[in-house]
């Protein structure tokens, strides 16, 4: 394991914009390029802009060493162009490694997505049901880089940046220590702005509604939106999967709407949303391939959120398939290379400026800047689990003195995953098979 790689697996280090994957592992390799993703993927988000502003240089720094590391010949960092000030910092941090450089973005969503990021960087196309590492290309997000650096200057993974924006009164973006409830992440916010509403773990277009405001911040909690839950972002979510089923057998018209803007399938891969629509909504054999199909799915929502004219969700159906074929234990036979980028790709890229009138997010692009907190909580709950893995293995007791900074969860021997760190002083005053409870004063 080389050095940056070790250095993640010694601080917890996991991918901080998506679904969790323990860093040490991404980088224990040796590729062609890296590309840090700062492309701010989802509306209403700030913190890759936030960390690029405040700390470009420190950035930089870092990626050349990962760079170095992984003997790759280039590091690119993705911004979109429209983030004016995070592309003049972010230029003027790479201006002393001739192998750094910013690549400026389009306002299109998911530019963030990492298939749709590496085609854009590079030129290069992610095989389907592939990872980028395939095609000699490493990405890491804005916030893991920034991990990174606290952990050569020998802090761990305590704390997360997380932006809270839409329908509060004070937007922001927040650093705060891990395992703090969402409830407290909206009071530093000033609460919500309306009297019903809803709360997103992440963006507005893949964020999952929170069904408890006591549910802890986590290692890849980015964001927390606050909508009215009349919202047709909440709206498409809390249906239930029976009634989407009913209404694409009854309304789906097979326009090919879903297909024509998926993502992915202008990218070549052999998904098509509407055959999906077809086949589940009319039962098939489980192995055919529009079902198999929904493996390739990035659950992206432009599909439901965006391109539907009926508003029907076959982004929620492909969810769906996708867990009933892995309790059938059917594996993803879509593998090798896309047929190739679509012609009327560019054409078809949704803009960001298009998106957010269609959903209702006008009203809430306001600036959610960086906003400097001295509150410390009095108590944080710590999932075991907070990356892609085995959950880590805890390595302290009911009753223990616990300082900030201390280990206190172990990965487990020969698994898949990652190291937790206390995120306040003070005791453990709660353990379970699933997290652990840190309370400031003795109980």
């Amino acid at each position: 394991m080389n050095a940056v790689a070790e250095l993640a697996r010694r601080a917890g280090v996991v991918g901080a914009g998506g679904a969790g994957f323990p860093t040490h592992v991404k980088l224990d390799a040796r590729v062609e390029y890296v590309v840090v993703n700062g492309a701010e993927c989802e509306p209403l988000l700030t913190v890759d802009q936030t960390l690029l502003i405040r700390d470009g240089e420190r950035l930089a720094a870092m990626l050349e060493e990962v760079r170095q590391a992984l003997g790759a010949q280039e590091a690119r960092i993705a911004i979109k162009a429209k983030h004016e000030k995070a592309v003049a910092a972010g230029k003027a941090a790479v201006a002393p490694y001739p192998a750094l450089q910013v690549v400026p973005l389009g306002d299109f969503y998911p530019a963030g997505d990492e298939f749709v990021l590496v085609y854009e960087t590079t030129g290069r196309l992610v095989p389907q049901g592939g990872i980028p590492l395939q095609v000699g290309v490493v990405v890491l997000n804005v916030e893991t880089l920034w991990n990174l650096a606290e952990a050569k200057e020998g802090r761990p993974v305590t704390h997360k940046w997380v932006t809270v924006a839409g329908a509060v009164k004070s937007p922001g973006t927040f650093r705060v220590p891990l395992g703090v409830s969402i409830g407290e992440m909206l009071t530093l916010a000033g609460g919500a702005s309306v009297p019903d509403f809803a709360v997103l773990n992440g963006g507005p277009m893949m964020g999952k509604l929170v069904e408890n405001l006591a549910e802890p911040v986590t290692k890849t909690t980015k964001g927390l939106v606050v909508l009215p839950r009349l919202s047709p972002v909440v709206q498409v979510r809390a249906r239930p999967l029976a009634g989407i089923l009913r209404q694409a057998r009854a309304a789906c018209c097979q326009c090919q709407e879903c297909t024509d803007l998926c993502p992915r399938h202008l990218l070549g891969h052999g998904l098509a949303p509407h055959k999906v629509m077809l086949a589940a909504s009319y039962g098939g054999s489980r192995v055919a391939a529009p079902l198999t199909a929904a493996f390739l799915c990035s659950e992206c929502g432009v599909c439901d959120l965006y391109a539907c004219p009926l508003g029907l969700s076959p982004r929620r159906v492909s969810q769906a398939l996708k867990e009933e074929l892995a309790r059938q234990g059917v594996k993803n036979p879509h593998k090798g290379a896309p047929a190739g980028v679509h012609p009327w790709r560019s054409y078809r890229r949704v803009p960001v400026a298009r998106l957010l009138p269609r959903l209702g997010l006008k009203p809430y692009a306001r600036p959610a800047p960086a906003r400097e907190v001295t509150w410390e909580p009095e108590q944080v709950t710590l999932p075991l689990k907070q990356h892609v893995g085995a959950p880590a293995e805890a390595v302290v007791a009911v009753g223990d003195r616990v300082e900030a900074g201390q280990l206190v969860a172990e990965i487990p021997a020969g698994k898949l995953g990652s190291r937790l760190f206390a995120s306040l002083s003070g005791w453990v005053a709660e353990q379970t098979p699933t997290a652990l409870v840190l309370v400031r004063r003795r109980p």
